[in-house]
């Protein structure tokens, strides 16, 4: 049976995990001809391409892809095995790897984890959900704070916000004298909204599909901070969760008259990673610091 180089798959790793091979050198703290030779030296053992070249950008192939979702999975379980070695020592070593729909949510939780544990070393990425909550699955975080994850036997989830959705407007739009609308008032209106995959996005479509409103034209903008910008530019009207607003002096927030469209945050970890030291010490942070119950004034 061939064995597979750890150097080698670490390589490939840092690279498709980085996106080029200089960054990825960077890193893991070695040369670019060493690191190049370790990946080059997998692909001619196993007779594979694992990245396409193009000049200054390199591509997964189909079967780099496929072992990507491997090394994700390996390297976070050897994470995982340095954590639970060095916990004796009173989490002075280790990674604790955090997805999150927003930063506003998740900043507080870090920063009292930061000073708890300053030795562990953090990282945070942003995305939606539905994403947030495959790449847990895929162990590619240990902890994913987002809306409207609960339920699923497979995680341990509990919730520590709730959370509704505004409208809001420019300072020169016609509503910002306002402080409520109805739904419906949507009505043909342009809107500036997130990805079909975002909570925000559902819940919002969800309401409009349920009370028969037809919107206007929709400016998809996969960026908080760009649908801000956007709407401070008085391109449509935005949906936002309440807690993700802010105090932009060029916008202006609407309640919804009527019942709320609500989403819940929560903090989730697999279920069978729950004990982990890391990931139980972030647990316990979020339990004991309580979350916002968000009104508009």
């Amino acid at each position: 049976m061939t064995s597979i180089s750890h150097s080698s798959l670490r390589a490939f790793h840092a690279v498709a995990t980085e996106g080029s091979f200089t960054k990825a050198a960077r890193a893991l703290n070695v040369t670019q001809p060493t690191l190049s030779g370790q990946v080059k030296a997998l692909e001619e053992q196993f007779g594979v391409r694992l990245f396409d070249r193009r000049k200054r950008k390199i591509e997964l192939t189909d079967i780099g892809r496929n072992l990507l979702d491997i090394t994700w999975r390996m390297f976070g379980l050897e994470a995982e095995a340095e954590q639970v070695l060095t916990a004796a020592k009173g989490l002075k070593r280790g990674h604790l790897r955090i997805g999150a729909d927003a930063p506003y949510h998740s900043i507080p939780f870090l920063a009292v984890f930061n000073r708890r544990y300053p030795n562990v070393r953090l990282s945070m990425s942003i995305g939606n959900s539905m994403g947030l909550k495959a790449d847990l699955m895929d162990q590619r975080f240990d902890v994913v704070i987002a809306a409207d994850i609960g339920g699923d036997p497979r995680l341990y989830a509990f919730p520590f916000q709730e959370d509704h959705l505004i409208a809001f407007v420019d300072r020169a739009h016609p509503w910002a004298r306002k402080r409520k609308i109805k739904l419906e008032d949507l009505a043909g209106h342009r809107l500036v909204l997130r990805e079909p995959a975002s909570t925000t996005r559902r819940a919002f479509d969800n309401a409009t599909t349920k009370e028969g409103i037809k919107v206007g034209e929709i400016l998809e903008i996969g960026s908080r901070e760009a649908i801000r910008e956007a709407v401070a530019a008085g391109l449509g009207i935005g949906i936002v969760a309440r807690s993700e607003f802010g105090d932009d002096l060029r916008l202006k927030g609407l309640e919804f008259e009527g019942p709320r469209i609500k989403s819940t945050e929560f903090v989730a970890c697999l279920m069978d990673r729950r004990a982990n030291p890391l990931v139980k010490a972030f647990l316990d942070i979020a339990k004991e610091t309580p979350g916002e119950r968000n009104v508009v004034s």
